[in-house]
């Protein structure tokens, strides 16, 4: 009875609070005079333990209806000017279903910036409205969503310091999506802050999100603020976003939108929070610079006219020895070069200074520079250069903005950087197998032991290689390495193992999978197997080769085999991955004097699982 005489106080305060079309025309306004719309509630999960921190209010219209979904039905509600109407309703409605059902936590309530500053919410009568619902204000989170730029910040500001003041908690929608997200995080310090689900989906595949994503929950920490990722629809994006240290977790992976949500995770979502191991996060692949331009190598000369004299450009080589070249530009177009050798060394002759100082310099003007949009990528202009005239490469080439001059640089400049992101490529990523390299590998030993995770760390060499290489050739070679990666990924739960080419035939495997060790004997194996294949069939019968050493010495060389050294990693063992390395590679010295394909398992400190 008190229930049901709690609902009618409820009801009668709501109609004072939506306003009702006096007659319903349209299907849209039958929806509102009839209460047409249901709410669904979605968990939020705390990322440290598996419980629900609280539930997401959703709206639906009715389910037979084109407005049944929330774009349809807010789209509808917007060209016929019933924005208000029907997010007001869709309030009430969630509100009165997270109160009968007793829900546990917080609930998210999605309002709009518009209706923030309302009457009908301001002076109290939603508060009015939750308390005979018995909902507490501290139990409720304003979650502010945009679906058209704000402009007033300071009004907006004002009404949410307002509903703080009343014991509302702060929330900010889809960071990274809206249109004044950054903002509106940067003036209200919200208590929770939302990033958009397009940053999400995939993170474990994509390194760009996976850095934004640890941006933002850098700067969360910094302002107090706790992170909450929506849109978690796999295991591995709940894994990357767990070990990011994002605090609260959402999506079709943890529970989906539902009528009567579950108050509990599911075993699938919590044996994934509740384990030790960490993600394999996604790493740059080849360079993390790949996409530097010609703008990289620009450096400002101040140019010339064609009409300047001869005296005024011999006075800027002069007083300036590292001035190797002085860009001619009419009205901003390029016209040419002047370079400081061909220059001085003609006024070097004698009386030279004397005929020519007081005439223009066009005469020692180069014309048909090399011109460079300054953004063309690095890569496709070292090519260019490549087919370009060899002057181009001494005496360098202006670098435009849509054909206007805005710098210089040089052959030297261009080689420089090159060398620079090929020594930065070969620390990411190998070249040769686009494997992880010694950087990656680094960072990854050191996260599993910051974690306290215990993972078996193992390096992977080949025997006999050099012989091989010098005999077959570097082609052969490199077929093998390509070949011996392969099949340690194969081998690898991506999952849970890490692999990673530190150069020449040498790999290492960090493995948190339980079964570790099937997968390295598994990884010999094939090895074996697909290895003979470069091998010739006598070479193969006799178990290998003759070739000639350094110092002319004919010696035999047995078939090339694969050796993994593995150490098992307990927490607290070791303090650096230089620790972890060294003891790898004591490791893998033991396993290489086996014959054959071999594993060695250093026994020393065991690790039986978790």
């Amino acid at each position: 009875m008190l229930a049901n005489s709690r609902h009618t106080i409820a009801s009668d305060a709501l109609s004072n609070i939506v306003m009702v079309p006096a007659l319903a025309t349209t299907p849209l306004e039958e929806i509102i005079a009839g209460r047409k719309l249901s709410a669904l509630f979605q968990p939020i999960i705390t990322m440290k333990n598996g419980e629900f921190l609280g539930f997401e209010g959703l709206i639906r219209g009715p389910a037979d209806s084109p407005l049944h979904s929330p774009f349809n039905l807010f789209s509808a509600a917007e060209q016929q000017g019933l924005s208000l109407e029907v997010e007001m309703l869709a309030r009430q409605i969630v509100l009165e279903s997270f109160a009968r059902q007793k829900l546990p936590g917080n609930l998210f309530l999605n309002i709009s910036p518009e209706t923030l500053n309302h009457p009908s919410f301001k002076n109290g009568q939603t508060l009015e409205f939750m308390h005979e619902l018995q909902i507490d204000p501290a139990n409720v989170v304003i979650e502010i969503t945009e679906n058209q730029p704000t402009y007033d910040f300071e009004g907006m500001r004002s009404a949410l310091l307002h509903y703080r003041a009343m014991g509302f908690k702060i929330a900010i929608d889809d960071l990274g999506a809206g249109f004044s997200s950054l903002r509106l995080w940067s003036e209200l310090r919200p208590d929770f802050i939302k990033i958009d689900m397009h940053f999400i989906q995939g993170v474990d595949h994509d390194p760009i999100k996976l850095q934004f994503l640890k941006s933002i929950q850098q700067i969360a920490e910094s302002c107090g603020t706790r992170v909450i990722a929506e849109g978690v629809e796999t295991p591995g994006e709940l894994r990357v976003i767990k070990d990011i240290g994002i605090e609260l977790g959402q999506g079709y992976f943890i529970a989906r939108p539902s009528h009567t949500p579950p108050l509990l995770a599911t075993s699938e979502t919590g044996s994934i929070i509740g384990s030790s191991n960490i993600a394999v996060f996604p790493t740059e692949g080849m360079n993390k610079r790949t996409h530097m331009t010609a703008h990289k190598l620009l450096s400002y000369v101040e140019p010339e006219q064609p009409e300047t004299l001869n005296d005024q450009v011999l006075e800027r080589f002069t007083s300036n020895p590292a001035l190797r070249i002085i860009p001619v530009v009419k009205n901003g177009i390029p016209k040419g070069l002047i370079n400081r050798y061909q220059f001085l060394d003609c006024f070097a002759k004698p009386f030279q200074r004397e005929l020519m100082g007081r005439k223009s310099c066009g005469r020692f003007i180069q014309t048909e520079p090399l011109l460079v949009e300054k953004n063309m990528p690095i890569e496709e202009l070292s090519h260019f250069m490549a087919e370009a005239d060899s002057r181009h490469f001494a005496d360098g080439f202006i670098i435009t903005d849509n054909g206007r001059y805005i710098g210089v640089a040089s052959g030297q400049d261009l080689l420089r950087e090159l060398t620079q992101m090929q020594l930065e490529a070969a620390r990411y990523a190998n070249p040769l197998t686009l494997l992880p390299g010694n950087v990656p590998i680094n960072e990854h030993i050191e996260r599993l032991l910051l974690a306290n995770t215990p993972f078996i760390a193992c390096y992977c060499d080949l025997d006999n290689f050099k012989p091989f290489n010098d005999c077959y050739s570097y082609r052969k070679g490199d077929e093998m390495i390509q070949l011996t990666g392969r099949l340690l990924g194969w081998a690898c739960d991506h999952k849970q193992d890490f692999i990673g080419h530190i150069g020449g035939d040498d790999f290492i495997l960090l493995m948190q999978s339980r079964d570790w060790k099937t997968r390295c004997e598994q990884a010999l194996r094939s090895f074996e197997q697909a290895a003979s294949l470069l091998f010739k069939e006598e070479h193969l019968a006799s178990g290998g080769y003759l070739s000639e050493s350094r110092d002319g010495c004919v010696q035999f060389h047995p078939i090339t085999t694969l050796s993994i050294g593995a150490i098992q990693v307990s927490p607290g063992q070791y303090m650096s991955h230089h620790e972890v390395s060294a003891a790898m590679s004591a490791a893998k010295k033991m396993a290489k004097k086996t014959p054959g394909n071999s594993l060695f398992i250093e026994q020393r400190s065991p690790w039986h699982g978790k």
